[in-house]
């Protein structure tokens, strides 16, 4: 059954909303890094060319994690290797540090994107650095991927709450996603990790920076606020929205951390909103519904479930 079959509501006016957002598809990259059995290469090929054919236009394919970390990325260059990428879609990668950038180039990447943290514990557990100790690791990274010609996307994690230290001081979460801006970061992408925000937080914590052209919000859906974050961020200004197909993905260093925000749900409320977006409901539905196959499970989306049963 299609979504027009269903009765997608009409498009409104939406004042106050973007015309057009992008959709920052991680289904690939975070959606898959947590899973315990080992996607097959392949299989994610596949994902990566059904999210293409569904007109994303923004897929983050892979991480040079190491693989003891990630071992569910360990195949970051296999896969390259076997993309055939579309015109007019980025694949952005992950890298942690100046050995994963250097094994991007190797790879011939154009996109990359760092991980910083916004408390001082995640840091410690996440990166092994000290929050002030993560930037000297960083700056290098982008320094060299901005020679090379690489665009580059910073994520700021427990932007809102923190597993260990409680929620996050904005000025904090400020503090970091500055810098990491002044340090070259193209795009700057807010992360709620642990899917505790809500919609007054969220417009608080944008107020916070000189303008949202640069920014992108990355929300987890674990007490149910992810689609009334987003158009919260929205209504701000923001105009990259983080995703992933079928809501997949948590983070596996901080076991509270349910699925993404699924791009189906997202999907819908923009049509019904009429913001446009370019993505094709019908055809990510279908993906999401086959990768949850794979997976051995239902798809946490559900807009997914309602679609495809």
């Amino acid at each position: 059954m299609g979504a027009r079959e269903v009765g997608l509501p009409d498009t409104v006016g939406a004042n106050g909303l973007p015309d057009r957002v992008t959709i920052w598809e991680v289904g690939p990259r975070d959606g898959l890094q947590n899973e315990s059995e080992v996607v097959p290469v392949g299989t994610k090929l596949e994902f990566l060319d059904r999210l293409a054919d569904a007109g994303g236009t923004v897929l983050e394919a892979t991480s040079f994690v190491h693989p003891k970390w990630v071992p569910q990325l360990a195949d970051a260059e296999e896969l390259l290797a076997g993309l055939v990428k579309r015109p007019g879609v980025s694949y952005p990668v992950l890298v942690p540090n100046e050995r994963g950038l250097e094994r991007a180039l190797r790879a011939g990447v154009e996109h990359v994107a760092i991980f910083a943290s916004a408390t001082e514990t995640f840091a410690q557990r996440n990166l092994n650095r000290s929050l002030d100790e993560q930037f000297a690791m960083f700056d290098p990274v982008v320094s060299r991927a901005k020679a090379e010609g690489l665009a580059v996307r910073g994520y700021v994690s427990m932007c809102f709450g923190d597993p260990w230290e409680g929620a996050v001081p904005r000025e904090q979460v400020v503090g970091v996603g500055k810098r990491l801006l002044d340090m070259g970061c193209d795009q700057l992408s807010l992360g709620d990790t642990i899917g505790v925000a809500t919609p007054g937080q969220v417009t608080a914590l944008l107020t916070g920076f000189d303008g949202v052209d640069r920014l992108a919000v990355h929300f987890h859906d674990t007490y149910g606020q992810a689609l009334a974050n987003t158009l919260a961020a929205m209504q701000s200004g923001v105009r990259t929205i983080d995703s992933s197909a079928g809501g997949l993905g948590g983070c596996p260093y901080a076991e509270s951390a349910t699925g993404n925000l699924a791009t189906e749900d997202l999907v819908w409320m923009l049509d019904g909103l009429g913001v446009e977006h370019g993505v094709d409901l019908d055809k990510l539905a279908d993906t999401s519904a086959w990768m949850a196959e794979r997976l051995g499970r239902p798809s946490p989306s559900r807009v997914v479930r309602a679609l495809r049963g």
